[in-house]
C-alpha cells in the first residue's frame, strides 16, 4: 500500500526513478541517528544528464527551475532507498543545498533553486519548510547546469 507521500508523488505525475549510482569515491547517502544526509544530485533523467550548461546562458532561468526539481525527484529516491522504500519514514526536510552553475554576472541563483524547494513542499508538505544555500559555480560534474543535496530527518 501506497503512503502519504507516494501518494503525494502519484498526484503531482511523478515516478521515481531507479536511484543513481555514486561516479566517484562517495556514497549515496548516509544515515547518523536520526538524520539522512543525501550527496548532491544532478539532472539525470533515463541516464543522461537533462540540463547542461551555464543557467543564464545557454540554460535559461525555467530550464534551471526544471533541472533543480529533477535534482529533487533523484534525491528523494535517493531517499526512498536509504527509508528502505518508506517515505512516510521522513519526518522533515532540514536542509537543502543548490549549486548553479553560472557566469560571473548572473544573480538568480535563488530563483532557480526555487524549482528544488517549491517541489520539497509540493511532496512533503510542511515538514519540507527548510534551511538553503544556494552557490554559483562556474562548473558541475558532466557539465550539469544543477546540483542539489539534502539532509532529512527520519524515523
Amino acid at each position: 500500500m501506497a503512503g502519504i507521500i507516494e501518494g503525494n508523488l502519484a498526484k503531482l505525475g511523478i515516478t521515481l526513478p531507479v536511484p543513481a549510482a555514486p561516479v566517484a569515491n562517495y556514497i549515496a547517502y548516509n544515515i547518523v541517528g536520526n538524520l539522512l544526509v543525501v550527496s548532491g544530485q544532478i539532472p539525470f533523467v533515463d541516464g543522461k544528464v537533462a540540463f547542461t550548461g551555464k543557467v543564464g546562458g545557454a540554460v535559461s532561468i525555467e530550464q534551471g527551475q526544471e533541472a533543480a526539481r529533477v535534482c529533487f525527484i533523484n534525491l528523494v529516491a535517493q531517499v526512498k532507498a536509504a527509508c528502505g522504500g518508506d517515505l512516510d519514514r521522513v519526518k522533515r526536510v532540514v536542509r537543502l543545498g543548490g549549486f548553479i552553475a553560472a557566469g560571473p554576472d548572473f544573480t538568480q541563483h535563488a530563483v532557480v533553486m526555487n524549482g528544488a524547494s517549491d517541489l520539497a513542499v509540493a511532496v512533503f508538505g510542511e515538514a519540507a519548510r527548510h534551511a538553503r544555500s544556494t552557490i554559483g559555480v562556474p562548473s558541475l560534474p558532466a557539465d550539469a547546469a544543477v546540483e542539489v543535496e539534502g539532509m532529512f530527518e527520519i524515523a
